[in-house]
Parts: C-alpha cells; sequence; structure tokens
C-alpha cells in the first residue's frame, strides 16, 4: 500500500515542514499544488519516489524540485539502494579497513595520561567492538573527493585525522548520554558510570573530547577547526532540544528532526565536509559531501529510532521501548499520533503514567508509524546518493552509495 504524504500531517503546512526538512538546503526550490479544499494534494503512487531512476521525484507533480548544478560537478542518474554495474561493489567496511587499521591504537595514543585510572576510564570503549561507522564514511568520503579533484585518490594524514577526531568525539557523546540518561550497559558491558561513577565518567568524557580539540588543533587548518567545532556545539543544543516538547504537532515533528540533526548527523556531516576542504576549494564539492553526511546521518537514527521497537520484538520476542521509557517520542511515535491521538498526552507527559509505556508501545505497532518512519529513512538514503552521484565516479564513491542500503537494512 502507497504511503500517503497526507496520513503524516493534517495540513499542507505540515507537508512542507516534512519536505523541506527532507531535502535540507537552500538551493531547492518547492511548489506545492494545493487542491480546491486547500490540502495537499497526495500521490496514489508516492512510494515511487524513492525509486524512479530520473533527477526529479514524482508525487503526480504537486511539487517541483529545482536543482542548481555546478558544471564541472559529474552527475549520474538517481538509484534508491543499488548501483547500475557489471563490476561487484567492494563492501564499504572493507574498502576502508586499511586506512582504519591501528585507528583505535592511534587514539589511545592522544589519550595517554600518567593516571592509570584516567587512562582506564578513557580507553574502555576504545576496544576496537564498536562499528567505527563514522571513521569508514570520513575515509570513503576523504578518498572520493580526492579522485573528484584530480588526484591520485590516496589519504591525507590530515584526513585520517579527522576520521579518528570524529571517533573520538563520538565515544565521548556516548560517554555524556550515559551519565544522562542513567543508562547501565553500553556495547554489551557495563557503562562507564555503571563502573566508575557518575563524577568520573562525565569527567573522562570531558577528556576525550579535549584530546580531540589537541587533535584537531594539530591540523593547522583553521576552517576545518571552525567545521569540527561547531559539531560540539550542536551535540550541546541537541540534547537540550531532547529534554523539551512541542505542543504543536508540526513543529513537533521538525523539533525531532532538528534534534536528530544536532545529536548524530551533524557529526556525519561535518566530518565529510572537513575532508572535503582539504583537497579542494569549491564550495559547491564542500556542500555535496556536508549533505550526503547529513541525510545519511538522519536516516542512520531514524532506523534506530524502528529498531527500538522492532528489533528486540523480533528477536527476544518483547519490547525494547527504551525511548519511551527515557520519556523520548521518536518518529514511529509521532506518525502514530496521526491515528491514535491519545499518544498526545503521553507524548506531553513523556510517557510517565502508570501504563504509558506499553500503550504507547502497542499503539506505535498498531499503527503504520514504524512503515512511514521506515519510507522518510528511504528518502534521505535517496537524498544522499543525489548528492554523492555528483561526484566523479570512483570505488569509493559507488561504496559510499552502497552504504545507504547499509543503513536501510541494518538490524542492530
Amino acid at each position: 500500500m502507497a504511503v500517503r504524504w497526507s496520513r503524516c500531517w493534517r495540513s499542507s503546512t505540515g507537508a512542507a515542514v516534512l519536505l523541506d526538512w527532507c531535502c535540507g538546503f537552500s538551493r531547492r526550490v518547492f511548489t506545492h499544488a494545493v487542491s480546491g479544499s486547500g490540502r495537499t494534494e497526495s500521490s496514489a503512487a508516492a512510494t515511487q519516489v524513492l525509486f524512479q531512476q530520473g533527477p526529479v521525484y514524482n508525487f503526480n507533480k504537486p511539487m517541483t524540485i529545482a536543482r542548481r548544478r555546478n558544471r564541472c560537478l559529474y552527475t549520474t542518474p538517481r538509484v534508491c539502494c543499488s548501483i547500475c554495474s557489471d563490476a561487484k561493489l567492494k563492501d564499504p567496511f572493507s574498502l576502508a579497513q586499511k586506512d582504519l587499521q591501528n585507528l583505535y591504537e592511534d587514539i589511545k595514543k592522544q589519550l595517554l595520561v600518567s593516571k592509570a585510572e584516567l587512562n582506564a576510564l578513557c580507553d574502555y570503549y576504545f576496544d576496537g567492538k564498536g562499528k567505527a561507522f563514522r571513521p569508514m564514511i570520513v575515509i570513503l568520503m576523504a578518498r572520493a573527493c580526492n579522485v573528484h579533484s584530480n588526484k591520485e585518490g590516496a589519504l591525507l594524514p590530515a584526513q585520517r585525522s579527522i576520521a579518528m577526531i570524529s571517533e573520538m568525539i563520538h565515544t565521548a557523546s556516548l560517554v555524556h548520554d550515559d551519565v544522562i540518561d542513567d543508562s547501565d550497559t553500553r556495547r554489551g558491558k557495563n557503562t562507564i558510570n555503571k563502573v566508575w561513577g557518575e563524577r568520573k565518567a562525565i569527567l573522562a568524557g570531558d577528556f576525550i573530547l579535549s584530546a580531540a580539540s589537541m587533535a584537531l588543533a594539530r591540523i593547522g587548518n583553521t576552517t576545518v577547526v571552525s567545521v569540527l567545532s561547531q559539531v560540539i556545539e550542536d551535540l550541546v543544543r541537541g540534547e537540550f532540544m531532547q529534554l523539551g516538547a512541542k505542543e504543536n504537532e508540526n513543529e513537533r515533528f521538525k523539533h525531532y528532526l532538528e534534534k536528530t540533526f544536532k545529536k548524530t548527523a551533524s557529526l556525519i556531516a561535518n566530518s565529510c565536509k572537513a575532508v572535503s576542504i582539504l583537497v579542494n576549494s569549491d564550495p559547491e564539492v564542500h556542500e555535496i559531501a556536508y549533505q550526503y553526511g547529513r541525510n545519511v546521518g538522519i536516516a542512520f537514527q531514524l532506523v534506530d529510532d524502528i529498531l527500538d521497537f522492532t528489533s528486540s520484538a523480533n528477536l527476544l520476542g518483547k519490547p525494547s521501548a527504551a525511548d519511551l521509557k527515557l520519556g523520548l517520542a521518536t518518529g514511529p511515535v509521532l506518525f502514530a499520533c496521526q491515528q491514535f491521538p491519545e499518544l498526545h498526552a503521553m507524548i506531553m507527559r513523556r510517557f510517565s503514567s502508570d501504563g504509558d509505556v506499553d500503550r504507547a508501545w502497542q499503539y506505535v505497532l498498531k499503527s503504520d508509524g514504524v512503515e512511514q518512519t521506515n519510507y522518510l529513512a528511504q528518502h534521505y538514503c535517496q537524498e544522499a546518493i543525489g548528492q554523492i552521484s555528483q561526484l566523479q565516479q570512483s570505488t569509493e564513491r559507488d561504496a559510499l552509495i552502497q552504504l545507504t542500503e547499509l543503513v536501510l537494512r541494518r538490524d542492530k
């Protein structure tokens, strides 16, 4: 069954909010066709937007999308989750593996101090068991930009440093998140705050951030320093946004997507932009790298929000509902609220009353909230593909396209 945009919002204003956030940058021009009743016309086959091969979306023409192209950039047909090529694509993780070798050892060198306990705290999550998802994207983006910029594709030392810094910033944010959320486990073991206590966990996160800042300063590029400094500001602002809730339905979804960008996608977007700055002075290339990271990052978090409702239910036969227990209304809940208005009051009180979490979880499963969130994640991945496809063809560029499929298909 096709997913209707009008199911997401009751007004054309709400639809505009979603589309603006999906496409995400000012060079897009939208024209919404409005029927006589004042509502945005919905498409009978809206899901085709994700799978058509042409460069422009088709909602039975309820909107047009104008994109300014740079004549020096390469364009390819848009695809959703695959590349039309006879060559066998390399796995993105395998392709970046050589450049990521000894990544965690190099991070530990940045964190080396004389105090043994502080070393143990800071090294705790750098045990090589993480996915290294962010450094992998940064490495592939760096090489793709190097090829596009008429270089041989060799990775610059500063670009690898940015990959390392991205993992350090990400891990520091996890340490702080575990304190804020009072989490007991992370990556299959006790959290730092569970083992050493909240005070030492906060200090450990701060120390990792300070070490990342020092590594960033050693790169010696003031523009790169400015770009990656924005990430830390966004992390803090995103965390504050997560503490609040919006009464207005349309504002609530925009609030959710903006918070998702700041807490998750900003690090990926700005890291991708930083490595492009080191090899290319063209702002168009910087924007391509940034928008790819932005869209993949938001899609990654949307899928993460879906898994909070589906992964444990499929594997264990019972819900996880971790976000609900923290009082958070994520994509599946916000979409489900359209079909079950009872969720509105629960969202505003952050699921704090007895039975709220269980009832909200049941409402989500009875609704098409998970389906619509997945559809939205696909749309963001399609946008990411449209961006990265403007770069010159390379193995790394194609791996970044393939990565969007891995983001959508992951189950943990």
